[in-house]
């Protein structure tokens, strides 16, 4: 078992094209997995992974899907659920049956029962697109078997904020362009063009936070004078797990109550740009000038939430090295944003057509006058 995290996390934080995986299970391991897979999956993705037996759940024997999808979306999608679909979220954490360890025991299983080996690697750059005509081939092509909004009929649903937060665009360029295996979705490749898969890539994008909602906008990290969410309310009064850890319910409480706060974001740059928690300010766990970052965060108790996606490793790292400086009123958003999302939360998300990306280099931060 500790050969199949250390399995995970590898893949996690060296996501490299065309990686080969290795699957080394006990007995006892593949016999576990079996079981929990029959126990808490066959219903509706089906006794031999073939999908669609209840509740439009998706095949797990596509190759598409493994190649493109394993580790992360996947572990993503059982841990968390995809809000609005029946596809609950099974991680503990969010009071499902199964621990971390046998969810990611399962994943192994079912990625060695596909038989894929191979991976292919999706950065996590956006795609842009005319979302306008996204929407048209949407209804064209897609919406007789996903629904008109995404509800899911004979297809996935795909109308889900999860699932569009959260997965990368080329994950959803890559499944429309080459379709799934072993299922009834088809490779549309061959039918349409480059910038047409690109619009409707786009188009599915957009809808992360509604059907119907107008196009956001893409906006840049917020001003050092904006770091403080609601500057002259009262703080909130958290009440934290193990002296460290917040919880979504509590602090999606502080925010509809307009406490006073700061939120800061430690992944990556490209994934506060893909969604965030509103408000949030980006400070990557491995930039460099941290007293820079500290001389600019409110030293009179203010209460500093870090989260991050892993769901807690970089914003513990980003929490600590406060702590190092002197900052008392510090917390980690324990299930992280993935979790966030998976509960319902709201996130913020916009395009990337008002900002010029090439000055959001994952070297630079809001913290350095002049960047944004």
């Amino acid at each position: 078992m500790k050969k199949l995290i250390a399995g995970l996390l590898t893949v996690a934080l060296l996501a490299v094209a065309d990686m080969a995986y290795s699957f080394d299970m006990s007995t006892e391991d593949m016999a576990e997995a079996a079981g929990n897979y029959a126990k808490y999956c066959a219903l509706c993705h089906g006794p031999e992974r073939e999908g669609h037996v209840n509740d439009h759940a998706p095949s797990l024997r596509s190759g598409s899907l493994m190649k493109t999808g394993f580790p992360h979306n996947i572990y993503l999608t059982v841990s968390y659920g995809r809000l609005g679909t029946p596809m609950a979220g099974f991680i503990d954490e969010v009071g499902g049956p199964m621990s971390k360890d046998e969810i990611i025991q399962m994943l192994y299983w079912i990625r060695q029962q596909s038989g894929v080996t191979e991976q292919v690697d999706l950065d996590p750059e956006a795609v842009t697109g005319d979302v306008a005509l996204g929407a048209k081939l949407y209804a064209q092509e897609c919406a007789a078997c996903h629904g008109k909004e995404g509800e899911g009929i004979t297809g996935t649903a795909l109308g889900n904020p999860a699932m569009l937060s959260l997965t990368e665009d080329k994950f959803l360029r890559y499944a429309i362009r080459n379709g799934r295996d072993g299922t009834d979705m088809k490779a549309y490749g061959e039918k349409l063009s480059s910038d047409e898969i690109d619009a409707l890539t786009a188009f599915l994008r957009s809808r992360a936070t509604g059907w119907a909602v107008e196009k956001p906008v893409y906006r840049a990290p917020p001003e050092v004078g904006e770091y403080v969410i609601n500057p002259d309310s009262d703080a909130p009064q958290f009440e934290l797990k193990d002296d460290l850890y917040v919880m979504s319910a509590d602090l999606n409480q502080a925010l509809l109550e307009k406490r006073r706060m700061v939120i800061l974001d430690t992944r990556v740059m490209s994934y506060w740009q893909m969604v965030n928690i509103e408000g949030s300010v980006p400070v990557p766990y491995y930039f460099e000038n941290f007293e820079r970052v500290a001389a600019n965060l409110p030293t009179d108790g203010t209460w500093i939430v870090t989260y991050c996606e892993c769901p807690r490793a970089a914003a513990e790292l980003v929490n600590r090295r406060l702590k190092a400086r002197g900052f008392e009123n510090t917390a980690v958003l324990w299930e992280g944003i993935q979790g966030w999302v998976g509960l319902g939360y709201p996130v913020f998300r916009g395009e990337t057509t008002t900002v010029d990306v090439k000055t959001l280099s994952d070297k630079q931060s809001p913290f350095i006058k002049g960047t944004f």
